[in-house]
Protein backbone atom coordinates (compact mmCIF):
# COMPACT_ATOMS: atom_id res chain seq x y z
CA UNK A 1 0.00 0.00 0.00
CA UNK A 2 2.87 2.38 0.39
CA UNK A 3 5.09 3.94 -2.02
CA UNK A 4 9.11 3.61 -1.75
CA UNK A 5 10.04 6.76 -3.62
CA UNK A 6 11.41 10.42 -3.00
CA UNK A 7 8.01 12.88 -2.21
CA UNK A 8 8.51 16.71 -0.93
CA UNK A 9 7.16 15.42 2.58
CA UNK A 10 10.43 13.90 3.14
CA UNK A 11 12.58 15.90 0.57
CA UNK A 12 15.75 13.94 -0.64
CA UNK A 13 14.47 10.62 1.58
CA UNK A 14 13.63 7.26 -0.33
CA UNK A 15 11.25 6.11 2.75
CA UNK A 16 8.44 3.10 2.72
CA UNK A 17 5.74 5.00 4.43
CA UNK A 18 2.71 2.86 4.79
CA UNK A 19 0.20 5.56 5.38
CA UNK A 20 1.11 7.69 2.27
CA UNK A 21 -1.06 5.41 0.19
CA UNK A 22 -3.93 8.45 -0.11
CA UNK A 23 -1.26 11.10 -0.74
CA UNK A 24 -1.07 11.01 -4.58
CA UNK A 25 -5.11 11.71 -4.26
CA UNK A 26 -4.48 13.94 -1.55
CA UNK A 27 -2.09 16.15 -3.92
CA UNK A 28 -3.86 15.63 -6.79
CA UNK A 29 -7.00 17.22 -5.11
CA UNK A 30 -4.76 19.76 -3.36
CA UNK A 31 -3.53 21.15 -6.90
CA UNK A 32 -7.08 21.25 -7.90
CA UNK A 33 -7.77 23.53 -4.33
CA UNK A 34 -4.53 25.66 -5.03
CA UNK A 35 -6.22 28.70 -6.64
CA UNK A 36 -9.72 27.72 -5.23
CA UNK A 37 -10.27 30.40 -2.15
CA UNK A 38 -10.70 27.52 0.10
CA UNK A 39 -8.25 27.87 3.12
CA UNK A 40 -5.76 24.82 4.55
CA UNK A 41 -8.09 25.58 8.09
CA UNK A 42 -11.27 25.14 6.23
CA UNK A 43 -9.99 21.98 4.98
CA UNK A 44 -8.65 20.35 8.30
CA UNK A 45 -12.28 21.60 9.78
CA UNK A 46 -13.88 19.81 6.94
CA UNK A 47 -12.19 16.40 8.03
CA UNK A 48 -13.05 16.80 11.62
CA UNK A 49 -16.52 17.05 10.20
CA UNK A 50 -16.58 14.16 8.40
CA UNK A 51 -14.87 12.28 11.28
CA UNK A 52 -17.83 13.61 13.88
CA UNK A 53 -20.16 12.37 11.09
CA UNK A 54 -18.82 9.18 10.65
CA UNK A 55 -19.21 8.79 14.63
CA UNK A 56 -22.42 9.22 14.38
CA UNK A 57 -22.82 6.42 11.97
CA UNK A 58 -21.31 4.01 14.34
CA UNK A 59 -23.42 5.07 16.59
CA UNK A 60 -26.41 4.65 14.05
CA UNK A 61 -25.43 1.40 13.12
CA UNK A 62 -24.01 2.15 9.42
CA UNK A 63 -20.24 0.82 11.09
CA UNK A 64 -19.34 0.13 7.37
CA UNK A 65 -20.22 3.65 5.80
CA UNK A 66 -18.63 5.16 8.83
CA UNK A 67 -15.38 3.45 8.49
CA UNK A 68 -15.47 3.93 4.67
CA UNK A 69 -15.83 7.41 5.40
CA UNK A 70 -12.56 7.17 7.86
CA UNK A 71 -10.62 6.36 5.03
CA UNK A 72 -12.06 9.56 2.98
CA UNK A 73 -11.10 11.47 6.00
CA UNK A 74 -7.30 9.80 5.78
CA UNK A 75 -6.95 11.43 2.21
CA UNK A 76 -8.54 14.96 3.50
CA UNK A 77 -6.25 14.54 6.22
CA UNK A 78 -3.08 14.79 4.11
CA UNK A 79 -5.06 17.61 1.61
CA UNK A 80 -4.26 19.88 3.92
CA UNK A 81 -0.36 19.59 4.33
CA UNK A 82 -0.21 18.93 0.56
CA UNK A 83 -1.88 22.18 -0.26
CA UNK A 84 0.03 24.41 2.36
CA UNK A 85 3.34 22.97 0.66
CA UNK A 86 2.17 23.95 -2.85
CA UNK A 87 0.89 27.15 -2.18
CA UNK A 88 4.29 27.89 0.22
CA UNK A 89 2.45 28.93 2.52
CA UNK A 90 3.34 26.62 6.05
CA UNK A 91 0.92 27.42 8.76
CA UNK A 92 1.59 26.80 12.82
CA UNK A 93 -2.12 27.63 13.41
CA UNK A 94 -2.52 24.93 10.48
CA UNK A 95 -0.25 22.49 12.39
CA UNK A 96 -1.87 22.65 15.61
CA UNK A 97 -5.37 22.87 14.51
CA UNK A 98 -4.61 19.85 12.88
CA UNK A 99 -3.75 17.84 15.90
CA UNK A 100 -6.61 19.34 17.59
CA UNK A 101 -8.93 17.93 15.27
CA UNK A 102 -7.31 14.62 14.86
CA UNK A 103 -7.50 14.05 18.55
CA UNK A 104 -11.21 15.67 18.88
CA UNK A 105 -11.80 13.07 16.05
CA UNK A 106 -10.72 10.44 17.66
CA UNK A 107 -12.25 10.90 21.43
CA UNK A 108 -15.74 11.30 19.13
CA UNK A 109 -14.77 7.76 16.91
CA UNK A 110 -13.75 5.33 19.68
CA UNK A 111 -16.45 7.30 22.15
CA UNK A 112 -19.09 5.84 19.55
CA UNK A 113 -17.36 2.26 19.58
CA UNK A 114 -17.19 2.40 23.22
CA UNK A 115 -21.02 2.79 23.36
CA UNK A 116 -21.75 0.28 20.52
CA UNK A 117 -19.71 -2.24 22.08
CA UNK A 118 -20.42 -1.49 25.69
CA UNK A 119 -17.15 -0.66 26.64
CA UNK A 120 -16.43 1.05 30.18
CA UNK A 121 -15.38 4.29 30.35
CA UNK A 122 -12.23 3.57 31.20
CA UNK A 123 -11.72 0.93 28.99
CA UNK A 124 -12.60 3.60 26.19
CA UNK A 125 -10.07 6.07 27.78
CA UNK A 126 -7.50 3.52 27.44
CA UNK A 127 -8.62 3.11 23.78
CA UNK A 128 -7.89 6.23 23.02
CA UNK A 129 -4.81 7.11 24.77
CA UNK A 130 -2.97 3.82 23.15
CA UNK A 131 -4.28 5.48 20.08
CA UNK A 132 -2.83 8.68 20.87
CA UNK A 133 0.32 7.20 21.96
CA UNK A 134 0.50 4.88 18.54
CA UNK A 135 0.09 8.13 16.87
CA UNK A 136 2.30 10.18 18.34
CA UNK A 137 5.09 7.63 17.85
CA UNK A 138 4.59 7.65 14.15
CA UNK A 139 4.47 11.70 14.40
CA UNK A 140 7.51 11.53 16.11
CA UNK A 141 9.56 9.63 13.45
CA UNK A 142 7.62 11.18 10.60
CA UNK A 143 8.58 14.76 11.31
CA UNK A 144 12.40 13.69 12.64
CA UNK A 145 12.46 12.41 8.95
CA UNK A 146 11.23 15.27 7.17
CA UNK A 147 13.55 17.27 9.70
CA UNK A 148 16.35 15.56 7.41
CA UNK A 149 15.00 15.11 4.11
CA UNK A 150 13.21 18.55 3.39
CA UNK A 151 14.45 20.59 6.27
CA UNK A 152 10.86 21.40 7.23
CA UNK A 153 10.64 22.82 10.89
CA UNK A 154 6.77 23.46 10.81
CA UNK A 155 6.23 20.70 12.95
CA UNK A 156 8.30 20.09 15.67
CA UNK A 157 9.58 16.70 18.06
CA UNK A 158 9.38 19.93 20.44
CA UNK A 159 6.97 22.23 20.99
CA UNK A 160 7.65 24.09 24.22
CA UNK A 161 8.97 26.83 22.77
CA UNK A 162 6.72 29.65 21.20
CA UNK A 163 7.13 29.85 17.21
CA UNK A 164 7.11 32.98 15.18
CA UNK A 165 3.87 33.15 12.75
CA UNK A 166 5.04 33.47 9.69
CA UNK A 167 4.15 36.56 7.66
CA UNK A 168 0.78 34.97 6.57
CA UNK A 169 -0.93 34.44 9.88
CA UNK A 170 -1.32 36.42 13.12
CA UNK A 171 0.99 35.88 16.35
CA UNK A 172 -1.93 35.93 18.67
CA UNK A 173 -3.28 33.01 16.70
CA UNK A 174 -0.59 31.02 17.28
CA UNK A 175 0.06 32.24 20.48
CA UNK A 176 -3.19 30.98 21.21
CA UNK A 177 -2.71 27.51 19.22
CA UNK A 178 0.27 27.04 20.87
CA UNK A 179 -1.09 27.12 24.46
CA UNK A 180 -3.54 24.87 24.03
CA UNK A 181 -1.31 22.21 22.41
CA UNK A 182 1.15 22.38 25.23
CA UNK A 183 -1.42 22.32 27.86
CA UNK A 184 -3.33 19.04 25.96
CA UNK A 185 -0.55 17.25 23.74
CA UNK A 186 2.79 18.46 24.67
CA UNK A 187 3.27 15.85 27.08
CA UNK A 188 2.90 13.27 24.51
CA UNK A 189 5.97 14.70 22.39
CA UNK A 190 8.05 14.54 25.55
CA UNK A 191 7.11 10.88 26.48
CA UNK A 192 7.68 9.88 23.58
CA UNK A 193 10.79 11.40 22.65
CA UNK A 194 12.22 10.45 26.49
CA UNK A 195 11.33 6.32 25.18
CA UNK A 196 12.26 6.92 21.88
CA UNK A 197 15.74 8.10 22.48
CA UNK A 198 18.40 8.71 19.41
CA UNK A 199 16.65 6.44 17.01
CA UNK A 200 18.72 4.26 14.46
CA UNK A 201 21.10 6.82 11.49
CA UNK A 202 18.64 6.80 8.54
CA UNK A 203 15.40 6.39 10.53
CA UNK A 204 13.69 4.34 8.17
CA UNK A 205 13.26 1.00 9.87
CA UNK A 206 11.23 3.17 12.72
CA UNK A 207 9.51 5.04 10.17
CA UNK A 208 8.14 2.76 8.10
CA UNK A 209 7.09 -0.07 10.70
CA UNK A 210 5.57 3.42 13.00
CA UNK A 211 3.66 3.86 9.82
CA UNK A 212 1.54 0.95 9.91
CA UNK A 213 0.31 2.97 13.43
CA UNK A 214 -0.86 6.29 11.10
CA UNK A 215 -4.31 6.71 10.50
CA UNK A 216 -3.73 5.55 6.63
CA UNK A 217 -3.30 2.50 7.61
CA UNK A 218 -5.21 1.86 10.34
CA UNK A 219 -8.40 3.33 8.45
CA UNK A 220 -7.56 0.42 5.95
CA UNK A 221 -7.60 -2.08 8.82
CA UNK A 222 -10.41 -0.77 10.58
CA UNK A 223 -12.26 -0.72 6.93
CA UNK A 224 -11.82 -4.06 6.49
CA UNK A 225 -12.66 -5.40 10.41
CA UNK A 226 -16.05 -3.59 9.50
CA UNK A 227 -16.91 -5.40 6.44
CA UNK A 228 -15.91 -8.61 8.04
CA UNK A 229 -18.35 -8.15 10.76
CA UNK A 230 -15.15 -8.24 13.58
CA UNK A 231 -15.27 -4.72 14.80
CA UNK A 232 -15.47 -6.18 18.30
CA UNK A 233 -11.50 -7.36 17.47
CA UNK A 234 -10.64 -3.69 17.73
CA UNK A 235 -9.17 -3.86 20.98
CA UNK A 236 -6.84 -6.79 19.96
CA UNK A 237 -5.67 -4.06 17.00
CA UNK A 238 -4.87 -1.48 19.11
CA UNK A 239 -3.71 -3.40 22.15
CA UNK A 240 -2.29 -6.67 20.52
CA UNK A 241 -0.88 -5.73 17.34
CA UNK A 242 -0.06 -2.19 17.79
CA UNK A 243 1.39 -1.99 21.14
CA UNK A 244 3.70 -5.10 19.76
CA UNK A 245 4.76 -2.58 16.57
CA UNK A 246 5.69 0.37 19.20
CA UNK A 247 7.84 -2.24 21.52
CA UNK A 248 9.64 -3.38 18.61
CA UNK A 249 10.46 0.39 16.87
CA UNK A 250 11.59 1.52 20.38
CA UNK A 251 13.36 -1.77 20.71
CA UNK A 252 15.50 -0.87 17.26
CA UNK A 253 15.15 3.05 18.35
CA UNK A 254 17.26 2.55 21.14
CA UNK A 255 19.50 0.01 20.25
Amino acid sequence: MGASMSVRKYGDRSVLDLSEWGRPIARVMARYLKEKPISVIQVTTFHLLLTLYSAWLILDGNPVIACFLLIIKGVIDAVDGELARIRERPSHVGRYWDTVADTLGLIAVMGAFGIVFDWSILFTSLMIVATLFQYSLFNHYSVSMRALGSGDATSRIDERVRPVAHPWEQQRNVNIFHSVYLLFFSWQDRMISWVAGKGSKSLGFELTVSSFLGFGMQSLIIFALAVAQNLDNLPVLVLGVNLSLMALVLLRSRL
